[in-house]
């Protein structure tokens, strides 16, 4: 069925006056349609004054800065969460006790044993699961 056989079929058209850009009725009345044509038109200019604004906005270094950052926090904490979920937990459920420990080394001024730590933990970890690998072969 192309669009000409769609005009042929008449499912109880009503000509119900003129019809605006949004699908909204205007009235018959030459006046008070001009009215609403006004108005309609001031509606378009605010809303292309608003978008305009919006696009320098959004052009300027530090808010292009601040959407990468959002950007890629998000991106980090959803492979942080594919990464958790096994485990049946997730990054907010652990961001608290994380915060805790973060601000206990940082009161205590033990960041550099913290990352020695979190260096050796990591070490240790991949070097378990090698040998793991290694003795599955």
């Amino acid at each position: 069925m192309d669009k000409h056989d769609h005009d042929k079929h008449d499912h109880n058209k009503q000509d119900n006056g003129p019809v605006g850009l949004a699908g909204h009725k205007h009235s018959r009345d030459p006046v008070t349609r001009k009215a609403e044509l006004l108005r309609e038109g001031e509606f378009y200019r605010a809303g292309v004054t608003y978008a305009k604004a919006q696009v320098k906005h959004g052009a300027r270094p530090e808010v292009m800065l601040h959407s990468a950052l959002d950007h890629a926090t998000w991106a980090l904490r959803a492979r942080a969460d594919a990464l958790l979920k096994p485990t049946g937990t997730s990054i907010s459920v652990l961001m608290p006790y994380a915060l805790t420990a973060f601000n206990f080394v940082r009161q205590r001024r033990m960041g550099k044993q913290a990352v020695a730590g979190a260096v050796l933990a990591g070490v240790v970890g991949w070097y378990m699961k090698r040998k793991r690998a290694q003795q599955g072969y």
